[in-house]
């Protein structure tokens, strides 16, 4: 135990030197955004090790616990100043807020779009739709804009997920926690938070990352692997973007949901710090805190009536 430990101060510890080096030499992990199609040589091999080295880093503890000793950080001074930890919460819940308003749209956009398929298909027997905005043109088969659908409601679940988590939308049986004081709710939602929230966004985002890049690139990444390995590998990697459908003509980007998973992952892992944090300042100031700049939706005039309906 003692071991485990002193692993994870050190680990802590050299995550102030990480993320300072992370920091002042992006070219060595960001370097492949520009592209590796006009490059040669040498320099072609440098740009596939930063993506080498980013796709590596994004699943590593080294990644780990920079995020974690930022939380710690930011908690420290949140317990010193408190008006600082409410300022990271309103941030933090703004944030969720605006990503899950904007992204609730794409519900009316699939309804919308299966209304247009039906009339297209039923009526009209329409084979593929063609769309030209601004004189761009894009022609699919019907069954890949009707299989589009699944990404609207990916999006829906992945993206709005924290959204509802701040308007407390998701469904919760609150058998134990309904009956229990103001101060021992916002122990159980604290505890609940490190050490249910957070590790299971944890092991979610370790298998979504390679999920995703095993989709993107090969030679296929592995979890396993080394740095040094990767970097030896990094001379035969090259883009491999999935494109296969589950019909002929059917929805071919497919890693599109890989993306959303792991987006859905940093966002619940930023919720659960702010969850932390509110829970921990409205346990220290008592009930009368309780929702404090809390920005949940109304449904207006009559809300009481739909009060547990959602």
């Amino acid at each position: 135990m003692f071991d485990g430990i002193l692993w994870a101060l050190e680990n802590i510890a050299m995550s102030f030197y990480n993320l300072g080096y992370a920091i002042t030499h992006p070219g060595e992990w960001l370097a492949w955004l520009g592209g590796w199609a006009q490059a040669e040589g040498d320099r072609a091999l440098e740009i596939k090790q930063s993506l080498a080295r980013f796709i590596y880093y994004g699943g590593s503890v080294e990644f780990f616990f920079v995020i974690f000793t930022i939380f710690l950080v930011l908690t420290a001074i949140g317990f010193w100043k408190r008006e600082f930890l409410w300022a990271l919460v309103r941030g933090l819940e703004g944030f969720a807020n605006g990503i899950g308003r904007f992204f609730a749209w794409a519900g009316l956009i699939m309804v919308l779009q299966q209304i247009m398929i039906v009339f297209l298909q039923r009526i009209f027997r329409v084979a593929e739709i063609s769309i030209g905005p601004m004189g761009l043109g894009f022609t699919q088969d019907l069954s890949w804009f009707s299989e589009e659908l699944k990404l609207y409601n990916a999006m829906i679940v992945a993206l709005c997920v924290t959204y509802t988590f701040v308007q407390g939308g998701h469904v919760r049986v609150d058998l134990v926690y309904s009956a229990v004081s103001h101060r021992t709710k916002r122990i159980i939602d604290m505890f609940g938070s490190i050490f249910f929230m957070m590790p299971a966004t944890v092991l979610t985002w370790m298998y979504a990352w390679y999920f995703l890049w095993r989709h993107l690139v090969t030679p296929n990444p592995n979890a396993g692997a080394t740095l040094d390995r990767m970097m030896m590998q990094a001379r035969a990697l090259r883009w491999n973007v999935e494109t296969i459908g589950f019909s002929p003509n059917g929805f071919n980007a497919y890693f599109l949901f890989k993306i959303l998973l792991v987006s859905y992952c940093a966002l619940v892992f930023i919720q659960a710090m702010a969850f932390f944090w509110r829970s921990y300042l409205e346990l220290v100031e008592g009930e009368e805190s309780a929702g404090k700049h809390l920005d949940k939706d109304s449904l207006g005039e009559g809300e009481e009536a739909y009060e547990g309906a959602h």
